[in-house]
């Protein structure tokens, strides 16, 4: 009985190798941010490529079902950190989670740039190649650095990844100047990998993230359906997820001056006799 033991215990999956819910949360990431890649390749590079005639609308097509794939990858990252809170995660769940990030909000935005450097009329592409590579190295250094340094509980070191690759691709479809893109690029990268603080988004503050995701679901399906007004209603909805992202750290900024001063000012009255 005890040789049986022992042959159930080798048999049985080790800890390290079994997925959760949460890990399986993840991996709906990973496959989101891949086929970005494939509708970014199939329906606006290779039309491109080929000269085909009615590119310009499976471009758009295209283009918006790249993006909704990458806000997908954002919903999926959001819930498998709230599962993995709720119920566990097995031990190799932040190395998913990472690797996963890399591909949806690292690879994906950066190859979108890089194929917007190809495709736009007023664009140069080996700058945008260039502008791509900042933001996959600014992706891969914060997702480093996350997995080292230890911050204070519900806040973020630099802007998260997944609203960085939203920012990114929000800038590409406003259809800046090019000089402009580029530097609005490479200002979201330093924004990734800077030490400006950003709050985690948990409780309402989770549930505006997903409201937001939603409307700019519904945003990028009337602009690609070519609905009355689509091309303004995305230009707007790209247009607030820049504000937002220089908006939301200096609301963090200001409620960190506030309790630094809220606690100098109980300091000093516990000094008082």
């Amino acid at each position: 009985m005890p040789e049986a033991d022992d042959v159930d215990e080798e048999e049985e999956m080790p800890l390290s190798l079994r997925l959760s819910i949460a890990d399986t949360l993840t991996l709906g990431n990973a496959t989101c941010g891949f086929m970005a890649v494939y509708f970014t390749t199939t329906g606006i590079l290779i039309p491109h490529l080929t000269g085909n005639d009615e590119s310009t609308g499976m471009a758009r097509h295209s283009a918006a079902t790249a993006v909704i794939l990458m806000l997908c990858a954002a919903v999926f990252d959001l819930f498998d950190g709230l599962v993995a809170r709720k119920l566990r995660s097995s031990p190799m769940g932040a190395e998913l989670d990472n690797l996963s990030d890399l591909i949806s909000f690292g690879l994906a935005p950066a190859y979108f740039v890089l194929v917007y450097g190809m495709v736009a009329d007023d664009a140069h592409q080996r700058m945008a190649a260039l502008g791509a590579i900042v933001v996959l190295l600014a992706v891969v250094l914060r997702l480093a650095r996350f997995s080292c340094v230890t911050m204070k509980d519900g806040m973020f070191q630099g802007m998260p990844s997944p609203f960085g690759a939203l920012t990114v691709v929000s800038i590409v479809l406003l259809e800046l100047p090019f000089v402009a893109t580029l530097l609005a690029i490479v200002g979201t990268a330093w924004l990734m990998v800077s030490r400006v603080e950003y709050p985690k988004p948990r409780g309402r503050l989770a549930g505006a993230m997903l409201s937001w995701i939603v409307l700019s679901m519904g945003l990028l399906a009337a602009w690609a359906f070519d609905a009355p007004g689509g091309q303004l209603l995305l230009q707007t909805g790209c247009a607030l997820q820049l504000v937002m992202g220089a908006v939301i750290p200096l609301f963090a900024t200001a409620r960190r001056v506030n309790n630094f001063r809220g606690n100098r000012r109980e300091a000093r009255a516990a000094q008082l006799p």
